[in-house]
């Protein structure tokens, strides 16, 4: 059971000592988290610890266990979402084997689209996917999440709105 005790932390004090994040990067490492990933990684493990200590709780009588499993869930969901990605890009090329061949400035305009698509945040990307490739409506998109209509709606609008201004920014629009 966690207990609340309160806990100050200096602003340059680092919640992981030098051993204790080589740990950490070697469990992500081994968990199969790229090179390039693993200072995220090992960033997230001490946003973790920070928040434990922001809450009020203590901290973990074994820091260095209780980040070695904190970056081993890490790793986990860094699988699941590259799954994920893996996924959605096979589905859209089954949808693009199906369209029409189409001219120059439909190809640079889908390569911007593209662009604009992989700099929006995993959900606004999620519902514009759903909802303009796979023409799935509203209403079943928020069931299929889990969330409100409204929430979709809203982060399709956000989407939306910062794919048109990567576009003319990009003077593809």
């Amino acid at each position: 059971m966690l207990r609340r005790k309160p806990r100050r932390t200096e602003a340059g004090d680092d919640p992981l000592d030098a051993a204790q994040e080589r740990r950490v990067r070697a469990v992500l490492a081994l968990g199969g988290v790229p090179q390039a990933d693993l200072p995220d990684g090992v960033q997230q493990v001490r946003l973790r610890l920070l928040e434990r200590a922001a809450k009020g709780y203590e901290a973990p009588r074994d820091v260095s266990a209780w980040a070695a499993v904190v970056a081993s869930n890490l790793a986990m969901d860094w699988h699941r979402a590259k799954r994920r990605q893996e996924r959605l890009g096979e589905r859209l090329a089954s949808l693009r084997q199906t369209a029409q061949p189409s001219g120059e400035e439909t190809s640079v305009l889908s390569l911007a689209v593209a662009r604009g698509l992989d700099q929006l945040p995993d959900a606004q990307r999620q519902v514009v996917i759903l909802r303009f490739y796979a023409d799935l409506p509203v209403a079943s998109i928020a069931e299929q999440l889990g969330v409100p209509e409204g929430t979709v709606k809203s982060r399709l609008h956000t989407a939306v709105r910062a794919l048109r201004v990567r576009l003319h920014e990009d003077e593809v629009v």
